[in-house]
């Protein structure tokens, strides 16, 4: 079980369903809690399905580098991690399927392809921080499915901000093994340099619902929250580019992986929902104490 844990990365399943949660507030489909439910579980299932897809893909290399991950060290066999991204990626799929009927099942069937696409083509290309945000960005979608027919529009902003904070992280995960030079940290890190101004657009954009009074404090929470975000993964990056060693960009990776939390506390407040936005908050602290017992990198 404990192999299996790490296989997945299973702690750093706590930044998932944050995506579902602000694509459902975005496009307005906060109004019950089944639906964003059985999606943020489908997005959980997903994720984990990658994570082990990852594994799978890179059992050969991790056997150079990481001898110490599940599969190289003999505690999981190949085929079952392959068998458990299948399994993962089927349940996903279905629980998709039964929270939001054929809408959400157009958007989760597309996720699952890129999720594959990624682990087993594209990530040793250039293409692969692009395939990983889309992933990202997918993600934020079918929380959007959670709406009405034609209301995913609304979730494109937060989508494009969580794929944009994708893109530079991995793009940064490129030097967790070897290290990096500060020159291409530090253009990594400028990559996701829209995420901010983005962000505040959400804020000073219109409300996606919620009475005016939860649309101001929905504005002040995620105004906050847009800080703590800033500070915990820009300072990581600040650290990395001083001092690009593989430790350091290590911890900047983690900080990015983990700081998807208040960034999608920050959409989902700025949207109308400060309670929904705080409910995502105490995942943070707790998947940062994970993350010292089972990697998210």
């Amino acid at each position: 079980m404990r192999a299996l844990v790490e296989l997945v990365r299973a702690p750093a399943a706590l930044s998932v369903p944050g995506d579902v949660l602000s694509g459902a507030a975005a496009a307005g489909g906060l109004r019950g809690v089944r639906g964003p439910a059985g999606l943020a579980a489908a997005s959980v299932c997903l994720y984990w399905a990658g994570m082990a897809l990852n594994d799978y893909a890179d059992r050969r290399l991790d056997a150079v580098e990481r001898p110490e991950r599940p599969i190289p060290s003999g505690r999981v066999r190949p085929g079952t991690a392959l068998a458990v991204a299948a399994g993962l990626t089927g349940a996903g799929v279905a629980l998709a399927a039964a929270a939001g009927g054929r809408r959400s099942l157009r958007a989760a069937i597309p996720l699952a392809a890129a999720v594959w696409a990624y682990d087993l083509l594209l990530k040793p290309t250039p293409a692969a921080p692009a395939a990983m945000a889309l992933c990202r960005g997918l993600d934020v979608m079918l929380g959007a499915t959670a709406a009405g027919r034609g209301r995913w529009r609304a979730a494109l902003p937060a989508a494009c901000t969580v794929g944009a904070h994708t893109f530079a992280v991995t793009l940064l995960s490129r030097g967790e093994v070897s290290g990096a030079t500060s020159r291409r940290v530090g253009l990594a890190a400028v990559t996701g340099a829209p995420v901010v101004p983005l962000v505040l657009a959400e804020i000073a954009g219109r409300p996606g619902g919620g009475t005016h009074r939860s649309r101001v404090a929905g504005r002040a929470v995620a105004t906050g929250l847009l800080g703590a975000y800033t500070a915990t993964v820009g300072g990581a990056q600040a650290a990395a580019v001083r001092e690009p060693s593989a430790e350091r960009i290590r911890r900047a990776v983690g900080a990015g992986v983990l700081g998807l939390i208040p960034l999608q506390a920050a959409l989902t407040a700025a949207r109308g929902h400060p309670l929904a936005g705080l409910a995502l908050v105490p995942a943070h602290p707790l998947a940062r104490r994970l993350a010292r017992k089972v990697s998210p990198t």
